[in-house]
């Protein structure tokens, strides 16, 4: 779907797009973006910006204290390399008493 043409200035063309979202050109017929794109359609009332409101210092206090336990160290897990030698020796003790038993055969 073509673009409609909505509003012409000396300075500018506005148009709609077939997915309802706006088009600027310039009257040199360079497409306009960016800050200038939404002053125009600002200054032209087809779209209301709203402006982020400022942080309080309430939330960033908060954060303060977040920051302090991120800085301690968590605990080391507990090595699983013990456990595993643990079960390789009683493999290891299986297997030699089952040797010594064949030895004394």
């Amino acid at each position: 779907m073509a673009m409609k043409l909505i509003k012409k200035t000396a300075e500018y063309k506005i148009f709609v797009r077939g997915d309802e979202r706006y088009a600027v050109q310039d009257s040199s017929g360079k497409p306009v973006n960016g800050e200038e794109k939404v002053r125009i359609l600002v200054d032209e009332e087809l779209i209301k910006v709203t402006v982020p409101a400022p942080k309080e210092e309430a939330p960033a206090a908060e954060e303060v204290p977040a920051e302090d336990n991120a800085a301690e160290p968590e605990p080391e897990p507990e090595p699983e390399v013990p456990a595993e030698e643990s079960e390789s020796d009683a493999e290891g003790s299986a297997g030699s008493g089952e040797d010594e038993e064949e030895e004394t055969k």
